[in-house]
């Protein structure tokens, strides 16, 4: 699409967004790609950078769209659609959520499609099919990536396969989160920093782990989560 069509478009349509994601450059990114309404339709309306941040500024703006990371501080994507089911459910102007994050795990997809999401793309995807992927989901389409779209059928279309990893589904939310950084190399300290609690909550949280999942390290953590693609 040019940016004169999607100019041309703009004038026909407007949606309502607001950016929920921990990195503030990410979202000063964003908003400069996609939030010239003039010229894309899209307006945002708010920003949040934490899981009550998000539902704060959600129920005060109600979108009509949410661009939702994954992962956040507080408990993370899944935990804002939960807060936010009422929102979603609203038979009158509905927020619909549209997850945009740097993970292309199947945990992940997974986890936020059934927390009610209506579709995930990565942070990959261009600005103009970004606009685009928006205006769908306010109309009440699916969206994904196109490698994506697959751990979504195989997870619902499957009577076979649990609903869930029982392993996993022993883990906090907050447990999976420090799972995840410290699969990536994170340190504690870094850990701490990005979740905004101590180190010392952050080595209970590893120990809890370690001790749920019946691991003796931190590399025997980093196989197990690489194995289940959490990394």
């Amino acid at each position: 699409m040019t940016e004169e069509t999607t100019g041309s478009a703009a004038a026909d349509r407007r949606v309502r967004v607001v950016l929920v994601d921990d990195h503030r450059m990410f979202r000063a990114g964003v908003q400069a790609e996609i939030g010239e309404t003039a010229r894309t339709g899209v307006e945002v309306v708010g920003e949040a950078a934490d899981v009550d941040q998000a539902v704060t500024v959600i129920t005060a703006t109600r979108p009509e769209v949410v661009l939702l990371d994954v992962h956040l501080p507080g408990g993370g994507g899944v935990e804002v659609l939960r807060r936010c089911a009422p929102l979603m459910a609203a038979h009158d102007n509905p927020v619909r959520f549209l997850a945009l994050s740097v993970s292309d795990a199947a945990e992940d997809v997974i986890g936020v499609i059934r927390g009610g999401a209506r579709g995930y793309v990565t942070k990959t995807i261009t600005g103009t099919d970004l606009v685009n992927s928006v205006f769908r989901v306010q109309e009440g389409d699916a969206v994904f990536s196109p490698r994506l779209a697959g751990f979504v059928l195989d997870a619902f279309a499957s009577t076979d396969a649990p609903p869930v990893d029982e392993d996993l589904d022993r883990l906090t939310q907050r447990e999976r989160e420090v799972l995840r950084l410290i699969a990536r190399g994170y340190a504690y300290k870094e850990i701490a920093k990005q979740l905004f609690i101590s180190v010392k909550t952050v080595e209970s949280h590893v120990s809890a782990v370690l001790r749920k999942l019946q691991l003796s390290n931190r590399h025997e953590l980093t196989r197990w989560a690489t194995a289940r693609r959490l990394v």
